[in-house]
């Protein structure tokens, strides 16, 4: 396999990878919003902000990584 299309298959991994994180951010964020709309403020709603701040860093981390795979095919 040459080095492009391991860089690729790198880069459609973090692709999927990213829909992943946003679909279960979503459903975080669904999660945080009913318990709100309840006026339920219990320890599962602070932990669901937690997740979803941790969430946000993960998809940035691994947005920051697509951009530096793109940036790589280019230079190849």
């Amino acid at each position: 396999m040459g080095r492009i299309d391991e860089v690729k298959e790198i880069l459609n991994t973090l692709r999927v990878a990213m829909s992943l994180a946003f679909g279960i951010f979503i459903l975080i964020v669904g999660k945080i919003v009913t318990l709100y709309d309840a006026e339920s403020f219990t320890e599962l709603f602070w932990i669901s902000i937690m997740a979803s701040i941790l969430n946000l860093i993960v998809i940035l981390f691994i947005v920051k990584k697509i951009s530096s795979k793109t940036k790589e095919i280019k230079d190849l």
